[in-house]
């Protein structure tokens, strides 16, 4: 059966739609921000047809980066993961971001919660664990629901707590603060999972990190990501 595209109701070119979800979810910018960087460059549309474009695209887009990204890693070492939470407000109530970074700094999962408690540690635990399998060993802080999630599905021996051991992890929520600080904080807990869920895919996609590669070998990494990000939903 022949899959059809995502695109097939709009006039503007797929092109112009992947740059415009690109640029939003991808820089610090505002919606106003990228009408504007859309307009330097001839094309005109209005702020509120990024933030339709992204809300209509943006999952279908993490989705596939997803996709290609778990049939390439089921091949890699899964031996360690990093997990962690990060406080999130939203319209004055705190609620929890938790994180999963695998050892390269691949986040792995989002998820957000209203509590910390066993039952949201756990759940965030099983949700990952069904995507991308059973890691040898999780490092975590040291928040006792990590613990006794651990031990109700049966890895609770492979838990590691110290000082230091899960600076990968608190350093991924860099990008996303800096990307929240831009969009003027959340309104609504199903918004933050969603802008979480497609942030942290398309991070993964363009993050290069070029201080591990030499400057030829960067920019022909960057080259590739942004062909395939130009090549995603394609008939």
């Amino acid at each position: 059966m022949t899959k059809r595209s995502p695109f097939r109701y709009f006039k503007t070119r797929p092109e112009i739609i992947r740059l415009a979800v690109m640029m939003y979810v991808r820089f610090p910018l505002s919606l106003r921000n990228v009408e504007d960087l859309l307009h330097e460059r001839g094309i005109e549309i209005s702020h509120e047809t990024v933030r339709y474009w992204w809300n209509r695209f943006g999952l279908i887009f993490a989705a596939e980066i997803r996709r290609n990204r778990v049939n390439r890693m089921r091949s890699y070492s899964n031996w360690q993961w990093h997990l962690d939470e990060v406080f999130v407000k939203i319209n004055g109530e705190t609620h929890y971001l938790w994180r999963a970074v695998d050892h390269e700094g691949e986040v792995l999962e989002s998820y957000v919660t209203k509590r910390r408690d066993r039952k949201a540690a756990l759940k965030f635990l099983r949700k990952s664990m069904k995507r991308y399998g059973q890691p040898e060993s999780i490092v975590t802080d040291k928040l006792r629901s990590y613990g006794a999630a651990m031990r109700v599905v049966g890895n609770g021996s492979r838990q590691e707590t110290g000082r230091w051991l899960n600076n990968r992890a608190e350093n991924s929520h860099l990008p996303f603060r800096r990307r929240e600080r831009a969009m003027l904080r959340f309104r609504q807990m199903r918004c933050l999972q969603k802008f979480a869920a497609v942030h942290s895919s398309v991070h993964n996609h363009f993050n290069q990190e070029r201080a591990l590669y030499s400057r030829d070998n960067f920019k022909f990494n960057r080259a590739a990501a942004l062909s395939e990000w130009r090549q995603l939903c394609s008939a």
